[in-house]
């Protein structure tokens, strides 16, 4: 079964999907881009998975109105780059709870004819993992070369190797962890907060009005992005300068150049994100722990027999280091293949997605590898 390249495209998942939550949705939507060729032996797929405020669209293609666009993860995925689509079989979903095309809280609620809002069911890493699955399922995919992801996308990365072990011959995360500290709890605590109490938040029922939660999204954009920067970047990009103007205005008003960006960067993700998906999201970071249900990490990560590349940034406070290195020591306490890098980067959490160039001399030969052995194999047993 051969899948040529895509713009954007959904699928409607049949029967019912079960959420950790020990709820229901039935009817679930999963919005998708393919890049790439699937090669006649099953053997090039690879699924890569976003972050919190991420979608599907991961490489330059054609949007929705079919002008093309460009990807969050241009300078890792596309033809040539390291996750190299004129050789693998690309595909990025948006995640169950999003509000890019999959079923989320701004979707009609079937039951009442109306958008879900808080309605909508809590959902975790690992249900958006299993919607993956489904997806893939309904593609007719049965075994995937690799997962890939950054930050959120890590997770689901580290998650598909713990939950479908059968399904998945290697995982590449980058700037993750397999579970939040009480810090990065902290700040999406703050961003939630600044949302739920803008009035127009109105209980999370503002789709059908003129009043949205711009304001409180804005600031939780504003909140999220400095945890996302690094003490040195912020030195370098903006220091104590000044924005139009040589003095201080001695009012409330944006003076700084850091006030200014950050007041652009929550103007701009208004415009293309949803107040209730930002609570989902960040909510279902707070609850993903790779351990849960087990003794130790150790213990959890005991059937996983996918070949692992983790890597992590020096100047990454919200994801630091040794939290890579904590799953490393689980894995190689079972003898699993690891590899690990922390890269000198001045950048933050954002390294992940500036850093293409040195992220790329170890994805590219790691998937190459990866490739090469499935092949070897027989590529996917069909």
């Amino acid at each position: 079964m051969t899948h040529a390249a895509s713009g954007p495209r959904s699928v409607t998942l049949p029967g019912a999907v079960g959420l950790a939550s020990g709820r229901t949705l039935t009817g679930v939507e999963v919005a998708y881009e393919t890049f790439g060729t699937f090669d006649d032996e099953g053997s090039n797929a690879v699924l890569v998975c976003h972050a919190l405020s991420g979608d599907a669209h991961v490489a330059t293609g054609p949007d929705a109105e079919g002008a093309e666009r460009v990807g969050w993860w241009d300078g890792m995925v596309g033809p040539g780059q390291p996750i190299d689509t004129d050789r693998y079989f690309v595909i990025c979903s948006n995640v169950l709870g999003g509000c890019s095309g999959t079923t989320g809280p701004g979707s009609i609620d079937p039951g009442t004819g109306r958008p879900f809002g808080l309605r909508f069911p809590l959902v975790t890493v690992e249900d958006m993992v299993d919607v993956q699955a489904a997806l893939l399922d309904e593609l007719g995919i049965r075994r995937l070369l690799a997962v890939v992801g950054g930050s959120m996308g890590g997770m689901q990365a580290l998650s598909w190797a713990r939950r479908y072990p059968e399904r998945v011959a290697s995982v590449l995360a980058g700037a993750t962890t397999w579970r939040l500290g009480a810090q990065a709890i902290a700040f999406n605590e703050v961003g939630r907060t600044a949302i739920l109490g803008d009035p127009g938040f109105q209980g999370g029922d503002y789709y059908e009005g003129d009043v949205r939660p711009n304001h409180g999204l804005a600031v939780a954009r504003m909140i999220g992005h400095i945890t996302y920067l690094s003490d040195e970047s912020m030195h370098d990009k903006f220091g104590r300068r000044l924005q139009d103007r040589a003095n201080h205005a001695f009012d409330f008003v944006t003076e700084f150049e850091v006030e200014s960006y950050l007041a652009h960067q929550g103007r701009k993700f208004v415009e293309r994100f949803d107040a209730n998906t930002y609570l989902y999201m960040s909510k279902a970071m707070d609850y993903f722990d790779l351990a849960a249900g087990a003794a130790s990490l150790a213990d959890a990560l005991a059937g996983v027999t996918a070949r692992v590349l983790l890597w992590s940034f020096t100047s990454d406070w919200l994801f630091p280091t040794y939290h890579g290195r904590e799953v490393v020591d689980a894995l190689v306490a079972h003898g699993t293949e690891v590899s690990f890098i922390e890269f000198t980067s001045p950048y933050g959490h954002d390294s992940f997605l500036l850093e293409n160039d040195e992220q790329g001399h170890f994805v590219a030969p790691f998937l190459e590898q990866a490739y090469a052995e499935v092949r070897r194999r027989g590529g996917d047993a069909r």
